[in-house]
């Protein structure tokens, strides 16, 4: 009986509701828990390394997850009202830097990945958005999502958090717009114009509360599904240096006071892949080891921002010269923000 309930519409609706006080309960206890488990109930010693290490593992990992759970069922929810085919309507007719504003704050609660990458392009430019304007989209999409936002927050606070958002959103519009200052178009593929791609109805379609909900469900079982391992190798690695770097070894090279590390970070940064899950536990521990906050920055958003397998895929649409203008006009706004927080903070 209490099964068949949580299926209906209803119980879809109040199990979310229910978990709540039990997630505030976890999250709130964790921290005394781990001190007690590592340092009482296993006899670590605080400031030793492997104390420290296994403390920022066992208290880091169930943090980031408790959060992502939380944050990605909202995300969910919040993302059935921006489908990409709205998002194309949305786009469609704005011109110069309105659209790019629209674009990157849209990519900002648009379902992407590197796998839809041509399918939104060759959508955007059907319906005649401009290709600046797709670009600022493309940018903002994977480098500012839910997984970034909320393991920054989670270990670092609101304000790298909010920093991150905005110095994101600033480098996708400004490189759109540069982008469709540049009149790029003639190095897009010649068959991308003559494509005709399919759009459905599902944007307009009247969806129930209790399917918005069902969505939040999916999205935390697909996208934590998925990033988790991320999540595990990058606090692992995390943890190591939490607990054996020397403070002193990395400011050597990533410090507010090395003029190189900034580009040296973000040339780094572009070829290696990786998803926020993954690389936001390292930038953590960079910080507290003696990196500055703009060099560290610079090399997630390098990261992110400019993944590989993005531009293989975006290859088959693109000609070299326009992804090797986009990889250096995000590039420099990339670096760009580095010496300037490097310079601010």
């Amino acid at each position: 009986m209490k099964n068949s309930f949580f299926n209906t519409k209803k119980g879809k609706v109040i199990l979310p509701l229910l978990f709540l006080p039990i997630w505030f309960f976890v999250y709130h206890y964790l921290q005394p828990f781990t001190d007690w488990l590592v340092f009482s109930a296993l006899g670590l010693t605080k400031g030793e390394h492997l104390g420290e290490t296994l403390w920022f593992f066992i208290f880091e990992f169930p943090k980031v997850l408790l959060l992502l759970t939380l944050i990605i069922f909202f995300v969910g929810i919040i993302r059935t009202f921006f489908t990409p085919e709205r998002t194309r309507k949305a786009l469609e007719g704005k011109r110069t830097f309105t659209g790019n504003v629209m674009a990157a704050m849209l990519g900002i609660v648009t379902p992407f990945c590197s796998c839809s990458a041509i399918p939104l392009f060759l959508g955007f430019v059907e319906a005649g958005v401009p290709l600046g304007v797709t670009f600022s989209f493309l940018i903002a999409a994977p480098m500012i999502n839910e997984v970034a936002v909320v393991l920054l927050y989670g270990m670092f606070g609101w304000k790298v958090a909010l920093i991150y958002i905005s110095t994101g959103l600033t480098i996708a519009i400004t490189a759109g717009w540069v982008i469709g200052k540049l009149k790029l178009e003639k190095w897009v593929e010649p068959w991308v114009y003559e494509t005709k791609v399919g759009h459905n109805a599902l944007g307009e379609e009247k969806i129930h509360f209790s399917d918005r909900i069902k969505s939040g469900y999916d999205a935390v079982k697909e996208i934590v599904g998925k990033v988790w391992i991320y999540v595990a190798l990058g606090i692992m690695v995390g943890a190591g240096a939490h607990g054996y770097v020397p403070a002193e070894f990395m400011a050597s090279f990533m410090g507010k006071d090395v003029w190189y590390a900034v580009p040296l970070s973000v040339l780094i940064g572009i070829p290696l892949y990786s998803n926020a899950a993954g690389v936001v536990p390292i930038v953590s521990v960079l910080i507290e080891k003696g990196a500055s906050l703009g060099t560290a920055l610079a090399f997630m958003m390098s990261v992110i921002g400019l993944s590989l397998p993005e531009m293989i895929i975006l290859r088959k649409v693109l000609k070299m010269p326009l992804i090797f203008t986009f990889i250096a006009v995000v590039g420099v706004g990339i670096m760009i923000v580095g010496f300037l927080f490097n310079w601010i903070f």
